[in-house]
């Protein structure tokens, strides 16, 4: 009869240790997942300004460069120079002839989860279409 008992304590014991450790690693990924998609929202947010700063004017697409804490994100814009083969215009990563009106603007949004750092990136071309 002890010998029942103490079996069926033992695998109730497991049951609710077992319960505990997946409700907290539901938890941990559920807010994992809410925090990238606030990531993607950020990321979106930071081309459209991009894109609203290269409407307004194109000078206005080198002053892009910056840094911004957002709650636990941090959010970072950078315009980078293009390059241009001088034969085909396609963009290269080196030679060329450097592309006055083309920049490559890439956002990044990073945070910590846990003891990592998650980071998302999205990089694209935009052109002066207004020629300002």
């Amino acid at each position: 009869m002890v010998v029942e008992v103490l079996i069926a304590a033992s695998i109730i014991t497991v049951s609710i240790l077992a319960a505990t450790m997946v409700a907290q690693k539901s938890i941990y990924v559920s807010r994992q997942a809410f925090h990238t998609t606030q990531a993607s929202f950020l990321l979106e947010e930071g081309a459209e300004n991009a894109r609203i700063a290269r409407d307004n004017a194109w000078s206005n697409v080198d002053t892009l460069n910056s840094s911004e804490q957002i709650g636990i994100f941090t959010r970072t814009v950078v315009a980078s120079s293009v390059n241009r083969d001088d034969t085909t215009k396609d963009i290269v990563s080196s030679g060329g002839t450097l592309d006055n009106r083309t920049k490559l603007i890439t956002v990044t949004v990073s945070w910590s989860e846990g003891n990592t750092t998650i980071s998302k990136t999205l990089q694209f071309y935009i052109i002066d279409i207004f020629h300002d």
